[in-house]
């Protein structure tokens, strides 16, 4: 009687609107694991000298000038997060009413950890592979650090007041777990993040940016990162058809305790059971088919996010090329001022203003040059120009000009180059053939240089700051 009465209160169809709906965060979920995944996938790795705005992927090893020391390991690091747990258990004596009305008490022994402390740093440090340096700011980063320290101990334990509380929980059994998770230095890092020009030098710097749709830092390789997230995808797509026809049954069987029990209706006729099947395979196909058009959905969104990131490195060297060219009356003004120049000096201050703007890759037009062996030989000829703090200051921004385009036209490049061919792979291939996807032509031009980033990175030995 209690049972039929409370499957009377809660409705069966609510047992299939919430299969429905936890199908759905599980489809959900899958399809943002998926999503990463491809993200992860769809970017090269870049060298530190490659890199420009946008999303970029990096690998390498942290690297820090002053290092941090973690707090528990007391180990050099970049990063670090420590939490200090405390053990506790009691034993409670509780009154409840059992099935026939009765009442009744039991006692049930609780347990379990309470976290009593916890902390950590973090420092703006340095990826370095065999290219060179790029500075990272690992605020509001997702950090998957290594485990450094794990211990156990008891109240004798020098350990557990030493770097733990003065006080304890209620019911404490005097034993507390200490833990932490650091990226050391010199680890092996992979980084995907939002790459924007430092304020200090003209030099990338990763750091967080709130449209990025992924700034991660790990001490994972990229290959069990995907793994991970790969696995993601299936099992929770398969925990959604699961979640989504196993609400439809457990609400057919809700429906079937509540029908009324009647001599010429005694049990489910082998039709009824039948209909039952084709509803569940109906069920289990429509969230097969919802899982699969929502990878349709997400693999075009990411291949449209690619397409517009391969854009957005366009414009990048538009604006720098455009910002370039605006110096340049400043250098004819200085020119001007100077007698007996050669026609060749004539020739390479009239070819560097007509490039006022980028031709597009695949279009007639002039390749951007750099001005900057011009520059130089202008003021080999006529060496009282050293002297000009006007040459002096024209000179020093056209360098950072250089430098600026050269990081905008590799990044172009790369971007570009990917994006090509992941339109050549299946099954992207056949959703950019539906979506009329293009191939994007490179940039091919000469005489781009840039400078080296020059940082004093501590080794092993260097004693790293207190936290």
């Amino acid at each position: 009687m209690a049972t039929t009465s409370t499957m009377a209160v809660v409705s069966p169809e609510l047992f299939g609107l919430g299969g429905l709906a936890l199908g759905g965060l599980f489809l959900w979920l899958s399809l943002r694991a998926n999503r990463r995944k491809r993200l992860i996938d769809n970017l090269p790795t870049c060298k530190t000298t490659g890199v420009f705005i946008g999303l970029v992927e990096l690998k390498g090893t942290a690297e820090a000038e002053v290092p941090l020391r973690s707090f528990l390991a007391e180990s050099p690091c970049v990063y670090y997060r420590w939490h200090v747990e405390e053990h506790w258990s009691r034993t409670t004596t509780e009154t409840y009413t059992d099935s026939k009305g009765r009442t009744q008490t039991r006692t049930r022994h609780e347990s379990g950890w309470t976290t009593v402390a916890q902390g950590g740093d973090q420092a703006v440090f340095y990826l370095r592979d065999d290219c060179g340096v790029i500075q990272i700011d690992p605020h509001q980063a997702e950090v998957q650090a290594d485990p450094v320290f794990s211990r156990e101990v008891g109240r004798g334990d020098p350990l557990y007041y030493g770097k733990g509380p003065p006080g304890s929980v209620m019911h404490s059994d005097e034993k507390r777990r200490f833990t932490e998770q650091a990226v050391p230095l010199h680890a092996p890092l992979y980084v995907m993040g939002h790459a924007r020009l430092r304020q200090d030098i003209v030099a990338p710097q990763i750091a967080y940016d709130r449209d990025s749709p992924m700034y991660l830092i790990s001490t994972r390789t990229e290959k069990q990162i995907g793994r991970g997230l790969a696995a993601q995808f299936w099992v929770l797509g398969v925990l959604a058809v699961v979640a989504m026809a196993g609400g439809w049954v457990v609400a057919d069987h809700a429906r079937e305790a509540i029908r009324p029990r009647t001599a010429t209706w005694p049990v489910r006729q082998d039709a009824e059971v039948g209909d039952v099947e084709l509803k569940l395979i109906g069920i289990a196909a429509a969230a097969v088919g919802a899982w699969v058009l929502g990878w349709i959905w997400m693999a075009y969104n990411s291949m449209q996010d690619l397409r517009q990131r391969v854009r957005q490195s366009w414009s990048n060297v538009d604006v720098q090329l455009k910002r370039r060219a605006d110096l340049i009356p400043s250098l004819v003004e200085i020119v001007r001022g100077y007698r007996d120049y050669e026609q060749k000096v004539h020739e390479q201050v009239a070819l560097l203003r007509s490039q006022a703007r980028v031709t597009a890759p695949g279009e007639p037009g002039a390749d951007p040059h750099g001005c900057l062996h011009s520059l130089l030989a202008i003021q080999e000829a006529y060496p009282d120009l050293k002297a000009n703090a006007q040459f002096l200051k024209l000179q020093e921004a056209l360098v950072d000009t250089e430098q600026r385009i050269a990081l905008a036209r590799e990044y172009f490049n790369d971007i570009a180059a990917f994006y090509n061919a992941r339109l050549q792979v299946i099954p992207d291939r056949f959703v950019c053939g539906l979506a009329r996807f293009k191939p994007q032509p490179f940039i091919t031009a000469e005489d781009f240089e840039r400078a080296v980033v020059r940082v004093r990175l501590a080794d092993a030995t260097s004693a790293p700051a207190q936290a």
